[in-house]
């Protein structure tokens, strides 16, 4: 057993004590790495966070069309649950096609870059519930940006519209289409 002087002993208990004060009292908080945490997160420093990602299945739009064409809609529910602290972002895009197929026949997608009514004989999708559609594409497209935690499941609900008329022939057109949630970088 090592004997220490009086005074040394006190010296380093004030210099402990002292550490210990100013990282409680300083009101800076530091991550690993620097500026990705948050303060006061509900996933504590170090916890691991979660995602996922589930959907109501596929969407069915019954429709009879008519000579001009009619629009039919249909509506995909998908919920995104993640406790990651800076959030999340939805992407959507098609499988493989972009086009509708039914055998030989095809419904291409909208031409619409932004949102905008259908032409006949095309469909698209909107996130708005609104009459105005955009064309789906192959590759991922932004559709909602969450910057929080969404412990309890954030819904999103994406809307289809078909416009289509009576020079299509009569069957179920089907594509697919893939869902993607992926946590926040920045």
């Amino acid at each position: 057993m090592k004997c220490y002087n009086d005074k040394i002993m006190r010296k380093i208990i004030f210099i402990t004590f002292l550490v210990t004060s100013l990282l409680i009292t300083s009101s800076v908080c530091f991550a690993q790495p620097y500026g990705i945490g948050k303060y006061n997160a509900t996933v504590p420093y170090g916890g691991q966070t979660s995602l996922s990602i589930a959907t109501d299945g596929n969407v069915s739009i019954p429709i009879n069309p008519s000579t001009g064409g009619l629009l039919a809609t249909g509506t995909s529910t998908v919920t995104v649950t993640s406790t990651d602290v800076i959030g999340y972002k939805l992407y959507v895009r098609a499988l493989n096609n972009t086009n509708m197929v039914n055998g030989g026949n095809t419904l291409p997608t909208s031409a619409n870059g932004s949102p905008a009514a259908l032409a006949v004989n095309t469909w698209g999708y909107n996130t708005d519930a609104s009459g105005n559609f955009v064309g789906m594409t192959l590759s991922d497209v932004l559709i909602k940006s969450v910057t929080s935690p969404a412990s309890t499941g954030d819904v999103t609900n994406i809307t289809y519209g078909i416009n289509i008329d009576l020079l299509k022939p009569t069957g179920q057109y089907t594509t697919s289409v893939i869902y993607t949630a992926v946590p926040q970088t920045n």
